[in-house]
């Protein structure tokens, strides 16, 4: 299949509504020659990426939107424009071979109208783009509802943010303590002709030059490293670990920062990884099996402990919630297109009801530590106060002042170029047991 049909059957479906990119690009990826996959790639999540403005172009261009049957039509002239104006590849291959995948969608009126608009856009694009700068949505290539958010919550730092979220995403490491130091491996990875320097705040994390195939990167087939964003890698630490405490990983596919409290803490009593989806917890074993470790693994919903809970308290509880993934955008950039502004309000209420279910779980003198790649405030700092203020047991810890912004409460740690992602903590004590807490 042609890379930029490919492309655009990935993203048709995520305009659609049907599905992400995690899910969708897979499908066609198989179908695609191996040496066109990259391609392919770049070129559905470069246009995710672009989509606000590439879309706000297209209206210009357009005489009419297009009706919701031809999401397919749509999604190619979008990975044709996103050609033009944010790839290397020649004008002229980029719009003969995006118009020569309309013979494969059997729907030969769109033949002529794509030919017509990406040439009148490599004529006048830049000129139509330089009259629609005035809108932030096209400037900053972020939906409405988020641009708005973004600038209401971060009035200092919203164009900051987005910038940051319309870059490619470094690549960062987490050295296995139990295999070697950070020193040491930085040390190889030069051995290796691979670039690199320590991350500022996580004390595991490296972050290396330019991205790579992490079969290039010395000893990950044995577990020596692997592959995690710096922000994720603070959790493991401020969950103070200790040698014979019982942990608690909620939500915790794909598995990294339970790899992560397993490396910091070979002696823990037990860790139990618990995730609502049995295919996820797949993800999970395989991480675990490389990394020469291991956790109790369960599939069930957190909220639901009369389930899946022995009775048994925690001594520390990792509640990495579900939320609007709006810190991760440049590693994920079609939340732009699934994400909306009516999500935010039911994502709180889940994160609440899900902290409040816990809660009982947790051994009085325990420490809850709450996270999310979120940069909401209603996903973050309003859910930590709102619980505290309904939990008389519960008290809030400090956070250390090396990372992030000091919220009311907890600490935000927005997106930064060439440096962490969005993402949001919060330490929870327990001072006192409620009359539920039976077990505690």
């Amino acid at each position: 299949m042609n890379p930029r049909l490919a492309a655009a059957r990935a993203l048709a479906t995520v305009l659609s509504g049907k599905a992400s990119l995690g899910s969708s690009l897979p499908e066609v990826l198989g179908k695609v020659e191996a040496r066109d996959r990259g391609l392919t790639q770049e070129l559905a999540f470069g246009t995710a990426r672009w989509q606000p403005r590439l879309a706000g172009l297209a209206d210009k261009l357009l005489q009419k939107p297009f009706k919701a049957a031809d999401r397919d039509v749509e999604a190619l002239l979008l990975v044709g424009l996103y050609q033009l104006f944010h790839t290397r590849i020649p004008a002229h291959a980029a719009i003969g071979e995006t118009v020569g995948c309309v013979d494969k969608l059997k729907k030969p009126w769109a033949k002529g109208l794509l030919n017509a608009v990406l040439r009148r856009a490599q004529r006048e694009g830049e000129a139509l783009l330089a009259e629609l700068e005035h809108d932030p949505v096209i400037r900053v290539a972020h939906p409405r509802w988020l641009q708005k958010a973004l600038k209401a919550h971060w009035p200092e730092h919203w164009e900051a943010i987005c910038t940051a979220n319309n870059a490619h995403p470094p690549m960062m490491l987490r050295v296995n303590r139990r295999q070697t130091s950070r020193d040491a491996y930085l040390a190889e990875l030069q051995t290796a002709g691979i670039d690199a320097e320590p991350c500022a705040f996580s004390e595991d994390g490296i972050r290396l030059a330019s991205p790579c195939d992490v079969y290039q990167l010395p000893g990950f087939a044995e577990g020596r490293v692997s592959v995690q964003d710096e922000a994720a890698q603070l959790a493991a630490a401020l969950l103070e670990l200790a040698p014979g405490q019982r942990v608690l990983d909620a939500c915790c596919a794909p598995g990294g920062k339970t790899c992560h409290l397993l490396e910091r803490e070979p002696q823990l009593a037990g860790l139990i990884a618990l995730d609502l989806e049995p295919k996820r917890l797949l993800r999970v074993r395989e991480n675990l099996d490389r990394l020469q470790l291991n956790a109790e693994l369960i599939a069930d919903d957190a909220r639901a402990t009369e389930r899946w809970w022995d009775g048994q308290p925690f001594q520390r509880i990792l509640l990495d919630a579900p939320c609007s993934a709006t810190g991760v955008i440049r590693r994920h950039p079609d939340i732009k297109l699934t994400r909306q502004a009516e999500d935010i309000a039911p994502l709180a209420a889940l994160q609440g009801a899900m902290l409040d279910a816990l809660w009982p779980t947790l051994a009085v003198g325990g420490i809850l530590l709450y996270a999310t790649c979120s940069v909401l405030p209603t996903e973050n700092r309003e859910v930590i106060g709102a619980f505290l203020e309904r939990t008389p047991g519960a008290r809030e810890l400090d956070l250390p002042n090396s990372f992030g912004l000091a919220q009311a409460h907890g600490r935000q740690l927005l997106p930064q170029l060439n440096g962490h992602d969005g993402f949001y903590y919060a330490k929870l004590i327990k001072i006192a047991a409620q009359p539920r807490d039976v077990n505690s």
